[in-house]
């Protein structure tokens, strides 16, 4: 059975130009894309910009854009999973059919989806966020409580120090179903006991979970926010940094020569900003840090797009509430990407960097047929959500 999804307009990511086109679709995938196509049944797209299934390089399913600890401290341990399947359909629906988790989904909320047993964008999950002890993931209060959930088996503790417990513990995530590893080689917002302008993990510690993840076949991102811990893991060869938030002038040259990614998330330090004004309450280290890290994020994405830092769209959502995923793409804008770049770096960039863009990220004969098709101006996104009228994921309809 062939469907085609006919007189519409076609989104190319390779030359970043909208044309008048067609998309046949087989099965999972798309078998011919260009005018006056014939299916067995057609679906029509008058009107309508169709574009490739859009990615979000940084998610968290687990978490739900609710940062008041306490309220979280009164659910019980899997109340998570719940939220999980609500947020992987939030998600879907707004045209983002492939996510990276950057921590806390374990193997089973990824073969939910795959079994059908949720609806949601295919996942590739990070298991758990390393980081050293006192670091980004290292849940342990001033007053002596841990509010980190306990590991679980396929969720490996976080906490890890010196270069033979990483070794170690890389391997244990990848164990646990990895597809990437994540590391947090600087402090961050929502650790109130660490600094993001300071650097996480010692080089040696950096370059054994690099080379753990290069001999699995896979790679490491990282969560860095100082201008030290950016270049820390980009000297071990980790493919891409995560927020970015102080970059100066030697580590933009760093990932241009590395050929390294910067996963942006503007928005995440809104959401935390947000979920104060809506009474939520966050410890006052954290929202100090989300006042601090704002302007210099916002500067430092500017400066990298400036010198041609490779983009990929990502969100941090789960900080955020899922579903406001797209309200990204403005942000990158304003941080001055041309539209069509910001739809690129949501598509075909994104699955570059997931090593995905030989089934993903572009309207291509052989690749799976994913497609997102939205009304009016397809490079205009205050209101792209509202917009979204259909959302193909392997060639079925889930919108």
């Amino acid at each position: 059975m062939r469907t085609v999804l006919a007189g519409g307009q076609v989104f190319d990511p390779i030359s970043g130009a909208i044309a008048p086109g067609d998309v046949l679709i087989e099965g999972e995938r798309i078998v011919d894309v260009g005018t006056g196509l014939d299916g067995d049944t057609s679906v029509d797209c008058t009107g309508l910009t169709l574009l490739p299934g859009l990615f979000d390089c940084h998610v968290h399913m687990t978490f739900s854009g609710d940062l008041d600890w306490l309220r979280g401290f009164q659910r019980g341990f899997s109340y998570q999973f719940f939220e999980a399947a609500r947020n992987l359909r939030r998600t879907l629906d707004i045209g983002i059919t492939t996510v990276r988790d950057a921590g806390f989904s374990d193997i089973g909320v990824k073969q939910a989806v795959e079994d059908g047993v949720v609806e949601g964008p295919r996942l590739r999950i990070a298991v758990t966020l390393l980081s050293q002890t006192g670091g980004h993931n290292d849940g342990m209060m001033p007053c002596g409580v841990d509010v980190n959930p306990p590991p679980y088996p396929g969720m490996p503790s976080g906490v890890v120090d010196g270069p033979g417990n990483a070794r170690t513990r890389a391997r244990e995530v990848l164990r646990a179903g990895a597809d990437q590893i994540k590391i947090a080689s600087s402090g961050g917002v929502l650790s109130p006991t660490s600094n993001p302008q300071l650097a996480q993990f010692l080089p040696d510690e950096i370059d054994e979970i690099v080379a753990v993840a290069e001999a699995a076949g896979t790679y490491v991102m990282a969560h860095a926010q100082s201008a030290a811990g950016i270049k820390n893991a980009l000297r071990a060869g980790v493919r891409s940094i995560e927020h970015g938030v102080y970059l100066d002038d030697e580590a933009i040259e760093l990932m241009l020569a590395k050929d390294a990614w910067l996963v942006p998330t503007l928005i995440a330090p809104r959401g935390v900003l947000d979920a104060v004004e809506r009474g939520e309450q966050l410890p006052d280290r954290v929202v100090q840090k989300a006042h601090e890290v704002s302007g210099a994020h916002t500067e430092s994405f500017r400066r990298a797009v400036a010198a041609g830092v490779r983009v990929a769209m990502g969100t941090d959502t789960g900080v955020s509430p899922h579903g406001e995923n797209l309200r990204e793409l403005e942000l990158m804008v304003e941080g001055g990407m041309s539209p069509a770049a910001v739809l690129q770096a949501t598509t075909l960039e994104a699955a570059r960097l997931m090593r995905l863009d030989g089934e993903l990220g572009s309207l291509e004969a052989g690749k799976r047929a994913d497609v997102v098709a939205v009304a009016g101006d397809a490079l205009s996104f205050g209101d792209l959500r509202e917009r979204i009228r259909q959302v193909w994921k392997d060639g079925v309809r889930v919108r």
